[in-house]
């Protein structure tokens, strides 16, 4: 999943693009400590910054010259300063792109899934297993379901892997365990049904309802 850090100091402007690019899919933080954008950069380690001209403290120019030191990261500046010279401003600091306020969604959409995809992709794309909306990312291990991310354990990230390979077709029992625990002493066959549980309640408070369906007898299924 592509990490996106916006560092805007207006609020408003700040949640509004958060709330579309995470319905798009993407990690989005907002910087809250406008004092040291660096620190909150490091710590966030984004795969895209979109980046204001006019900030409190230190103004979009200084930061991403302060990025540029240790990260080739893209930088998108967002500003309603769109005249020529901040324009060439911008660029000249290490800037990739410059979008001009007010925003206008889908070219700001466009222009990230652009740069992301000249950036990263390199012809093939991150790992990820989708089902009704649920994207589990083979990388880092998490789901992804309506906006919001979905910490998961080492048993239900290898439950969800199994079972999203094989959605339409019943897993038994027997696969999953050995999935989960592959090891010559024995193992409680309840203890997959305990996984399962815990797994199934963690996914109903995301809003994924009857993801996970038991096969009496045979074992799971994603349908």
């Amino acid at each position: 999943m592509y990490k996106i850090l916006i560092v805007e100091d207006d609020f408003t402007i700040a949640s509004f693009m958060k709330k579309h690019l995470e319905n798009w899919g993407y990690y989005v933080k907002c910087t809250e400590n406008l004092h040291d954008v660096l620190k909150e950069f490091t710590e966030f380690d984004p795969h895209i910054v979109l980046m204001d001209i006019k900030l409190p403290f230190y103004n979009g120019y200084h930061w991403c010259s302060e990025i540029r030191k240790i990260s080739e990261v893209p930088v998108v500046f967002i500003s309603s300063v769109n005249d020529n010279m901040n324009i060439v401003m911008a660029m000249n600091m290490g800037g990739d792109d410059f979008i001009a306020k007010p925003l206008d969604l889908s070219v700001l959409t466009a222009k990230i899934q652009a740069m992301l995809r000249r950036t990263y992709d390199m012809g093939s794309k991150i790992p990820v297993l989708e089902h009704k909306g649920a994207v589990l990312n083979l990388n880092d291990t998490t789901l992804m379901y309506n906006g919001q991310i979905i910490e998961l354990t080492k048993n239900d990230f290898r439950i969800l892997q199994t079972l999203m390979e094989n959605k339409g077709k019943v897993v038994s029992r027997d696969t999953l365990m050995n999935k989960l625990w592959q090891i010559d002493y024995y193992v409680e066959e309840n203890t997959l049904t305990v996984n399962v549980t815990r797994l199934r309640k963690k996914l109903e408070s995301a809003g994924l309802i009857d993801f996970i369906k038991t096969k009496i007898g045979s074992g799971y299924i994603i349908d």
